[in-house]
């Protein structure tokens, strides 16, 4: 049994007897008159599949007594002709065998089947609010099946949110996604070591996206996983920033965060280093002060504790340098305990220290345990994964040290829950000061 299909089947038994699930792939989107945006299929979608093609819905109808589940693909035909312009389409035949599944047939058919699917069935799950145009196609398939209830057929009595039971499935990775998301980190930090290398003052922030992207595609990564942030300078107290259209200067400072997709899993890395390959004595202040906070956090990630200790633990050290090194005023606060309390650490600090990663950056499952009434934060498990990237951001502003204006620092990191504690993923990409400036020496 593939992968994909152990997962239809672990869907199937979750759910009601003999309820139906349908689910869609990301539609293509226009970019202009007479092309697409490259297409990128739906990530709940290829996580039941591992099927790529556009015009695609899963129909998963669970077990029922004697009655095995069984699951349905709706596919595009196969069309030679559309084949000579666009590529190579499997068709419900080759479809059908080469990913496992129980029947399929083409999308053409979608809607008269799904009125006769639809019908008698306890229950339906579908991904809710997640895309209009499919929720009125639900919705019509729905009308179709209660039209026929003078005849004494019967609509699905309850409606569930599928995508609820898809993001807990989701958020522990087998051996096979840790393989996967371990090869995206693996290219990004290889990339991120090659900008290190190309780095010189007087570049453009778009000269080093251009090494990066060059380095994802020549390892066989398909896509950057989201739009790379290359920030020097002032830039870098952006967080989203995105034109990386800035000259970078001597003496400045570069923010990094980029991270490509392999085989649709997602690597997120953030490196921060001086364009020239020396730390000013500002510069590395700050910069210990972040991979300090970094490690507090990585120790924090042990089975059974909170996926809170982690922010928790950048915070409590990022908050004691910010006092240390005048930051915050130590007469006005006086503790941690009272900076963490009045929030005054958001003038430099105001993210939280990581997200879930998998087949998106920002990944599915909840961060809190839903499951208890006070919805406290939830136990780190084996198998999730997840960024730890704390920063500071210094903009200018009256009583902050002029020595520290305009630097803007992250350290990023990807990291699996092992069985007793972090497994970093993104180790290739040089972190500490004496691996950047030893690198960045030997250019």
């Amino acid at each position: 049994m593939t992968p994909f299909a152990a997962r239809r089947a672990r869907l199937a038994a979750s759910m009601e007897p003999g309820a139906l699930a349908v689910l869609a792939t990301a539609p293509e989107v226009a970019r202009n008159s007479d092309s697409d945006y490259p297409y990128r299929h739906d990530s709940y979608f290829y996580y039941l599949t591992g099927f790529t093609e556009p015009e695609s819905v899963l129909v998963l109808v669970a077990g029922s007594g004697e009655v095995p589940a069984r699951s349905i693909l709706f596919c595009r035909e196969k069309n030679v002709e559309r084949e000579i312009w666009d590529g190579f389409r499997h068709g419900p035949g080759a479809a059908k065998e080469s990913f496992g599944f129980d029947e399929a047939y083409p999308i053409a058919e979608l809607d008269a089947q799904m009125a006769c699917l639809l019908a008698n069935v306890p229950a339906l799950y579908y991904a809710q609010a997640h895309n209009a145009a499919f929720d009125t196609q639900v919705a019509g398939w729905l009308k179709a099946v209660r039209a026929q209830s003078r005849s004494g057929v019967t609509a699905p009595a309850r409606t569930h949110h599928l995508l609820a039971l898809l993001d807990e499935m989701r958020l522990i990775k087998d051996e096979r996604e840790q393989a996967l998301m371990l090869r995206a980190a693996t290219i990004s930090g290889a990339a991120h070591l090659r900008a290190m290398r190309a780095a010189r003052p007087g570049m453009f922030e778009y000269e080093l996206e251009a090494e990066l992207l060059y380095e994802f595609r020549k390892n066989g990564a398909q896509f950057p996983a989201y739009t790379p942030i290359v920030a020097g300078g002032a830039n870098a107290c952006v967080l989203h920033y995105s034109a990386n259209n800035a000259q970078m200067v001597e003496g400045d400072l570069v923010l990094i965060d980029a991270g490509c997709e392999f085989d649709s899993y997602a690597a997120d890395i953030t490196r921060t280093f001086p364009v020239n390959g020396r730390f000013s004595a500002a510069q590395r202040t700050l910069y210990e002060l972040v991979l300090r906070a970094q490690d507090a956090a990585l120790a924090a990630i042990v089975p059974g504790r909170p996926y809170s200790d982690v922010h928790e633990a950048a915070l409590n050290v990022l908050a004691e340098g910010m006092l240390d090194l005048g930051l915050l005023e130590r007469a006005r606060y006086g503790s941690v305990d009272n900076v963490l309390a009045e929030r005054a650490y958001t003038a430099f600090y105001m993210h939280g220290t990581g997200h879930w990663l998998g087949l998106d950056v920002h990944d599915t499952g909840s961060y809190r345990d839903l499951a208890r009434a006070e919805k406290p934060s939830r136990p780190l498990l084996p198998g999730m994964a997840l960024t730890v990237e704390p920063g500071i951001y210094v903009r200018p502003a009256p009583g902050v040290p002029e020595q520290f204006w305009n630097i803007g620092i992250r350290i990023e990191d990807d990291v699996i829950v092992g069985e007793t504690g972090a497994r970093v993923l993104s180790g290739s990409a040089p972190k500490t000061v004496a691996e950047i400036e030893t690198l960045m020496a030997e250019r």
